[in-house]
């Protein structure tokens, strides 16, 4: 049964217009019938078993298919790893590109096709090292794509070095004796480039994962999602401190809009912010829920959200250890990059009328004679 459009109406995605109505050629309404196996291709994803890949592969299908948006409308661009195998499984359109240049690619196709809804599968080796530098001009540009950022801390596919991401003293292939590089840290990067979102969740945590990816679909703007994602071969437990039952709890600090940040087994603690910066508290003895800080992911400054993403790397102190955020850190609405260059491309039009022989005749010439 092939969709056919019949109206468009609604706000602009991450990529593009809502369809509201979604219907086949006998009129009858198919939008809510769409479900994760309409994204899937015929092909069998070929990562690792119980690679972290195949949840977010899952995840992002399942909410392609509640947008009610056609699947000839997405586009998935990626450049090189084991993220960038993603436009393969999916039923979308796909291009798989070259060495961290997604996000170029990804860039000039929402310019030409803003109708379209892109999205950006990249990896921490290929989107922070080779792409690092178009990585941050999409960012700082504010085009209107989604980008998910796979972050496994090592470079899986050329089998186990340390990548841009990976802890200092990090043992691998490539640093017998630890590596040397202090990492990046992705959401502190994006927030630098003034991304207007800025998230982060877990490969496990697919709940969470469903409601991150839906809000970046629906910011008017470049989103931008590190997902920690277990590579299972060259870097398994990667993030065992945060996602194990036993102590993801404790470690998990969940960010939600409007509530005080309380984390804990029992929620005993919380995140209180000072003139100098954050601080863990015990909550008892005094210090109750409206001594914390609110959660407040739209914020225009980006100076506390960038306390948040630093959290993690943060000295320790007397209650155990920082714990670490997930979900929405920035979101913020500014212009888009792909909607002033058509509002310019409109008004140029509007008011110059070009003759193309004229404009060619202009000028200096010379007359090549044979």
């Amino acid at each position: 049964m092939t969709p056919k459009i019949l109206k468009q109406k609604g706000g602009s995605t991450g990529g593009g217009q809502v369809l509201k109505e979604l219907k086949d050629s006998g009129g009858k309404d198919i939008s809510a019938a769409m479900t994760r196996r309409d994204f899937a291709s015929a092909m069998n994803p070929r990562w690792c078993p119980g690679c972290g890949d195949y949840a977010i592969l899952n995840a992002t299908q399942t909410v392609m298919a509640e947008m009610g948006i056609p699947r000839e409308r997405f586009v998935i661009v990626s450049g090189i790893g084991c993220s960038s195998r993603f436009p393969y499984y999916m039923n979308t359109y796909g291009m798989h590109t070259i060495h961290g240049r997604g996000p170029a690619v990804a860039s000039g196709l929402k310019v030409a096709r803003p109708d379209l809804d892109v999205w950006i599968a990249t990896g921490d080796g290929d989107g922070l090292s080779i792409g690092g530098n178009h990585l941050i001009h999409i960012l700082r540009r504010n085009i209107n794509v989604n980008i998910l950022l796979f972050n496994n801390r090592i470079y899986g596919l050329t089998k186990g070095q340390y990548s841009p991401t990976s802890e200092f003293g990090k043992k691998t292939k490539s640093s017998p004796m630890g590596s040397p590089d202090r990492p990046f840290n992705p959401l502190a990067l994006a927030l630098g480039a003034n991304a207007t979102f800025v998230a982060r969740t877990v490969d496990r945590y697919m709940g969470h994962m469903k409601e991150v990816l839906k809000a970046a679909a629906e910011h008017p703007g470049t989103s931008f999602v590190e997902i920690l994602q277990n590579c299972v071969i060259f870097n398994d437990g990667a993030f065992e401190y945060i996602t194990e039952n036993a102590v993801r709890e404790d470690h998990d600090l969940i960010l939600e809009e409007g509530k005080p940040l309380i984390f804990g087994k029992e929620r005993d603690k919380g995140i209180r912010l000072l003139k100098d910066g954050l601080e863990v508290v015990p909550l008892g003895n005094g210090t109750g829920e409206e001594d914390l800080m609110v959660h407040d992911s739209t914020r225009e400054d980006p100076s506390v959200a960038m306390m948040l993403a630093h959290m993690e790397d943060l000295p320790g102190h007397t209650i155990d250890r920082w714990p670490v955020p997930l979900g929405i850190f920035r979101r913020v609405k500014h212009q888009t990059y792909d909607a002033v260059v058509h509002e310019q491309l409109s008004e140029a039009k509007k008011n110059k009328k070009v003759d193309v022989q004229s404009l060619l005749e202009s000028g200096d010439m010379w007359e090549v004679k044979a």
